[in-house]
């Protein structure tokens, strides 16, 4: 997949230095894949959610963190749309970010 863009999460770990291996390692195994369907992410991922209007939520290191992208299977496309703690991510509307 290509993903938009790696300096978002960057700039979240540079800020969260906990949080950069586990993202390094999402970041790792979504660029490799090859996902088409929620499905494919599902059995990388049994417990990615899906939201609505095509949004994903990971959790990230154990749920401290939440990532949600927007997926555009057809173009193998994942634009990160948010990155941040559980607290943050209560404060938004994931389906619409």
């Amino acid at each position: 997949m290509h993903i938009i863009s790696l300096k978002t999460l960057r700039l979240f770990w540079e800020i969260h230095p906990d949080a950069e291996q586990p993202l390094r390692a999402w970041y790792a195994i979504a660029r490799r894949s090859q996902w088409r369907t929620p499905t494919d992410i599902r059995a990388a991922y049994g417990s990615a959610s899906f939201i609505g209007n095509n949004r994903v939520v990971f959790n990230i290191k154990g749920n401290d963190y939440r990532l949600i992208v927007l997926a555009e299977y057809a173009k193998g496309k994942l634009f990160i749309r948010f990155v941040g703690t559980h607290a943050e991510y209560d404060r938004i509307d994931a389906s619409t970010i």
